[in-house]
């Protein structure tokens, strides 16, 4: 079989940060690291659960919510893919991801999506560790730009 693309990525130099991660016909992944790969730190379960939820509810409901595909957990808990359609300006997805970071950071209230009936693991949420999370992103993305969309190999 082929190696998937973000097989082919050097995990061993990839820092945290955000890069375009491939781009299929009209479609757009975003790598959204938050963590160091293979460094023993990562996401904690129930932050990251919590972290999808908000982040996904923000992004589908900003001006881009009609071109983002897909918000979710990498499985190694090192971050998110964000899949836009293509359309949506480098710059734009990089404000979309620090605008939903903020939203996450600042967030208080009741977690979009936590019942019961709408969660499938409903009771695994932690919003004071997304919180943190969010927060420590924010400082990795602040000055981020299209120029560094890019992975170094």
């Amino acid at each position: 079989m082929k190696k998937i693309a973000s097989f082919t990525v050097n995990h061993d130099i990839l820092e945290r940060g955000m890069y375009i991660s491939r781009i299929d016909g009209d479609a757009v992944t975003y790598d959204i690291r938050m963590k160091k790969p293979n460094g023993g730190d990562y996401l904690e379960n129930a932050a990251l659960h919590t972290i999808e939820h908000l982040f996904a509810t923000y992004a589908r409901n900003s001006a881009l919510g009609e071109s983002v595909i897909y918000v979710g957990p990498m499985g190694c808990r090192t971050g998110f893919y964000l899949i836009l359609r293509d359309g949506v300006s480098e710059a734009d997805a990089i404000s979309l991801v620090k605008d939903s970071f903020r939203f996450i950071a600042g967030f208080k209230g009741e977690i979009p999506g936590a019942k019961r009936q709408e969660c499938g693991n409903y009771l695994e949420h932690d919003l004071e560790g997304a919180r943190a999370e969010a927060e420590s992103m924010l400082t990795v993305l602040d000055s981020w730009t299209p120029e560094q969309l890019a992975y170094n190999n």
